[in-house]
């Protein structure tokens, strides 16, 4: 109860100092230039007072899109936090130093190469969002929240800084405002990112190299890989090998992550937790991640019972980015299908697509990101369909009467 109090006492004198300084950043105010920039952190503290003032009677609910974005973040921190103790075991494995390395000097490795990623994709995507809502007379909107950290979650560790200020850019400006801005927007912008990676920087993005390994000093831990050093995501070396399995202990890592991989995608552990979180709070269709999962197994069953693959069906959601996609990528509300039956076809046809890359496309081992993508552009087609079909239905039905 006391505790309670300090912070009715400290949001209080918080709503008084913003209530204060607000008239700086209204029309005619002399930091007028920065409102979308005040009203977006308002906003962000305390639930909007405006109410409508035409139409009927409205029910305004205090969980807005923003706390909804807020739940997403907190549901990537579990594997965000293990892809940052993972690139500094990778590393330690490398040089090898595991025997010698702690849990939290791996992990404090991690989190400082992954930080300035996490800056550069929120300086770079909140600044563009910043200038178009000035331009456009809007608030800063939310979407951004999610993909900023979203981005360096699904990209190697050694990337470079400069590739992916690009690669934010285009996403943002391309993929998201160029459509009207968040809910306007046809595709995922943290996958659009990606792709841009991938197609454009290949060699950065994928393959049997150092990708996967920092090989950078940091503040002298000493987990610094030989120049020589390769490394092979288990996925990747399956479709090298034509996919003829794994053994227990490759499939037990993948499980726990320890696995070389992009940073917050190699915890199946982890995944599941933030699952966890967006199911109960309902900010994620269960309907939609457990159709990615149907699919993709049918999918893989089927590719074994042909004979193309040797690897159990069961063996790709523990592999690249399968989990991660199906639970936060594929679930996006925006550019996932919106109508309760859709959503089954939705994530059916993306595990299927998923698995049908990997499995036939030696070339391009991992396969989600573009099964999310196209089913992207088809997601408003199947929401058509769907919408048709009911109201064919029901015609029947008044025929009949």
């Amino acid at each position: 109860m006391v505790n309670e109090k300090i912070v009715n006492v400290k949001m209080k004198a918080l709503r008084n100092y913003l209530d204060k300084i607000k008239p700086n950043f209204e029309e005619g105010g002399k930091l007028h230039a920065f409102h979308s920039l005040f009203d977006g952190l308002e906003t962000f503290a305390f639930v909007p007072r405006t109410t409508s003032r035409v139409g009927s009677v409205n029910i305004h609910d205090a969980i807005d899109s923003k706390r909804i974005m807020s739940f997403v973040v907190i549901a990537l921190m579990p594997a965000l936090f293990f892809g940052m103790y993972n690139v500094g075991y990778q590393n330690a494995l490398a040089a090898g130093k595991l025997a010698e390395a702690t849990f939290w000097g791996m992990f404090w490795y991690g989190f400082l190469a992954v930080l300035p990623k996490i800056i550069v994709s929120y300086v770079v995507g909140l600044g563009i969002e910043f200038v178009v809502a000035q331009w456009k007379k809007e608030e800063i909107q939310e979407g951004f929240l999610v993909s900023g950290i979203l981005i360096p979650m699904i990209v190697p560790v050694t990337t470079p800084l400069w590739m992916l200020a690009i690669a934010v850019a285009f996403s943002v400006i391309l993929a998201k405002e160029i459509f009207g801005g968040t809910g306007m927007n046809i595709f995922n912008p943290a996958l659009i990112t990606r792709a841009f990676l991938f197609f454009s920087y290949p060699s950065a993005m994928t393959g049997d190299s150092t990708v996967w390994v920092n090989q950078q000093s940091i503040l002298g831990l000493g987990f610094t890989a030989p120049e020589a050093y390769t490394a092979a995501t288990p996925l990747g070396q399956a479709a090298s090998e034509g996919f003829a399995g794994f053994d227990c202990p490759t499939i037990c890592n993948a499980v726990t992550g320890l696995i070389p991989g992009s940073i917050g995608e190699t915890s199946v552990i982890a995944i599941a937790l933030g699952a966890l979180l967006l199911l109960w709070t309902g900010v994620a269709s269960w309907k939609t991640m457990l159709s990615v999962f149907v699919g993709g197994g049918l999918m893989g069953w089927l590719m074994q019972a042909l004979g193309l693959t040797q690897i159990e069906w069961w063996h790709h959601f523990v592999l690249g980015g399968f989990a991660f996609g199906a639970v936060f990528m594929a679930t996006d509300p925006v550019t996932s299908a919106r109508t309760e039956c859709g959503k089954y076809v939705y994530g059916l046809l993306i595990g299927i697509v998923a698995v049908m890359v990997r499995v036939l496309n030696p070339g391009y081992p991992e396969g989600m990101m573009l099964a999310i993508l196209l089913m992207n552009l088809f997601a408003p087609l199947i929401d058509y369909c769907v919408v048709e079909r009911n109201i064919s239905m029901r015609a029947k039905r008044a025929t009949k009467k």
